[in-house]
């Protein structure tokens, strides 16, 4: 059986707890809606730790006031039932009022990663995953955290915002899980009627298509985001950015003679997917 704890204190008893056992605490941070992608992870959790966790949250701070935070789904009972079906010991899914108390003015910021790709497009999107990623490791204390690599500029930030403020806790990613199809797992994808589902099979060709070519050769960054762009508009899917980053920097390569990582954003009908792929 699952526990579904609401506080911090009932969070850092369970803890205390675990930590006097000598036990070691996985995390996998989530906000709900739960996949097989998820649940990759947690599955992971069990196996370098004692005890996984997880946390179900839909964070305020990371929507954008044109954002879809009213209409992101939630299904709390499921995903309960989810985690328990891997062996997740404890969920801790809190109140919005919990997380940000009245008068709560501190947050977290990663300059330098967070200004492009994603942070752009979303001003103030990794502001709020930073912060709450900050408390939820503050108070869960996990020895180790787990993040699907699907989500990669966010991987990246949580994964400074570790090493500027020396937080004692390993952070996993964990390769994207997709369809049988090439679709990554995302619980977006649920708002996609079958239409615009078949067109979001856009985003994962334009990465074979852009890794094909890599591996046949071309280096010119500008030539591999032209070959993403145009598998994409084939699809129809209205592209909000391709590029072809540093794979820890972010930073944009104009020739790509070393690893790095393709990144995509679009919108299929009104619904914007992220995806991304080794090159």
């Amino acid at each position: 059986m699952t526990d579904v704890l609401r506080t911090v204190s009932q969070v850092r008893e369970r803890v205390r707890s675990l930590h006097a056992r000598g036990k070691r605490l996985a995390l996998v941070p989530t906000m709900g809606a739960l996949h097989d992608g998820h649940l990759s992870l947690m599955r992971e959790g069990s196996r370098r730790a004692d005890v996984c966790a997880a946390s179900i949250f839909v964070n305020p701070a990371q929507f954008g006031p044109a954002e879809d935070l009213s209409r992101y789904p939630r299904d709390e009972a499921g995903d309960v039932e989810k985690c328990a079906s891997v062996g997740v010991s404890f969920v801790w899914a809190p109140e919005v009022k919990e997380v940000y108390p009245e008068g709560a003015q501190t947050f977290v910021e990663v300059e330098g990663l967070q200004r492009r790709w994603c942070g752009e497009k979303r001003p103030g999107h990794f502001r709020g995953v930073a912060t709450v990623v900050a408390k939820l490791f503050t108070v869960l204390e996990p020895d180790v955290a787990l993040f699907g690599e699907k989500d990669f500029q966010q991987l990246a930030v949580i994964r400074q915002m570790v090493r500027d403020l020396w937080m004692p806790v390993e952070v996993v990613g964990m390769p994207i899980v997709r369809e049988p199809d090439g679709l990554a797992m995302s619980s977006r994808n649920r708002y996609l009627s079958q239409d615009e589902r078949d067109r979001a099979l856009g985003l994962s060709r334009a990465l074979r298509s852009a890794s094909a070519l890599r591996s046949g050769g071309e280096t010119r960054g500008r030539r591999l985001v032209e070959v993403a762009l145009e598998e994409m508009e084939r699809a129809g899917a209205r592209v909000d950015y391709v590029a072809v980053v540093d794979p820890g920097s972010l930073e944009p390569l104009s020739v790509v003679d070393r690893p790095a990582r393709m990144l995509i954003a679009a919108f299929v009908g009104k619904t914007r997917l992220i995806d991304n792929a080794a090159l």
